[in-house]
């Protein structure tokens, strides 16, 4: 973990995708997030850092990072929790998928802050040997969640008062959702702290680490509530400081 000076915030990954995108007269695979990721963690308080797919190199980039955001996006390969896909399921992303449980486990392992974000809570998941309903509305028999693709949907969230995002949030929150898939059978280490009225799990953290918390929602999405990310920059500026995280 990087060693913050009491001038410098904390450093912040974002994970990134890597899809065709097109600027001016280019049009080319890309590295991209959308800004709304990087505004919540400045407004929280930190640097953001992007973090393109580099499977393998994990280790070196958390050595230089005070936290890390796992960001939303397409689904997860389902071989990766030992299941065919289901007709609804997207594409993989290999080298993402690869990506995000290395950087994932590490920083677990190195205890270093994280905030999983809807794709990112369910990578945490897999992570700890967890598995996905593949598609939600057969599970809850509504298209709540995800009113359509590119759509966000509101969902109330009852959590857990003594969990670190029942303590950042309060015990119920209104959020901004776009998700088809959701946790089911819960990983290793990992407690469910936060649902919805349907049952759906919606906030996770494993209690054995500083801050490693998961929200099936879209915090970033919301520019009026920036709570989530104070508390992943407070953890990080204090992890930073812990004289067990210096070299």
């Amino acid at each position: 973990m990087a060693s913050s000076g009491s001038e410098r915030p904390p450093l912040i990954g974002l994970t990134t995708y890597v899809e065709t995108a097109r600027w001016g007269a280019w049009e080319q695979p890309a590295a991209l997030l959308p800004d709304q990721y990087v505004r919540a963690v400045r407004e929280g308080g930190g640097v953001a850092v992007l973090l393109p797919p580099e499977p393998g190199a994990g280790a070196p980039v958390l050595e230089r990072l005070d936290g890390l955001v796992l960001t939303g996006g397409p689904d997860v390969d389902p071989a990766r929790y030992g299941q065919e896909a289901h007709a609804e399921s997207g594409l993989p992303r290999v080298g993402r998928d690869e990506w995000e449980l290395e950087l994932c486990r590490l920083a677990l392992a190195g205890d270093v802050p994280l905030l999983a974000i809807c794709r990112g809570t369910q990578v945490l998941n897999v992570a700890r040997g967890g598995t996905l309903h593949q598609h939600l509305p057969e599970q809850v028999g509504h298209t709540g969640h995800r009113p359509a693709p590119g759509t966000m949907g509101r969902t109330e969230v009852r959590l857990d008062a003594n969990s670190a995002v029942g303590r950042a949030l309060g015990t119920h929150v209104t959020v901004h959702c776009s998700h088809h898939q959701a946790l089911d059978r819960i990983g290793a280490g990992i407690e469910v702290v936060g649902t919805a009225e349907d049952g759906t799990v919606e906030a996770v953290e494993v209690p054995d680490r500083r801050f490693a918390v998961g929200v099936q929602w879209h915090p970033e999405d919301d520019p009026t509530d920036r709570r989530i990310f104070v508390a992943l920059v407070d953890a990080a500026r204090a992890a930073s400081f812990a004289p067990e995280a210096r070299p």
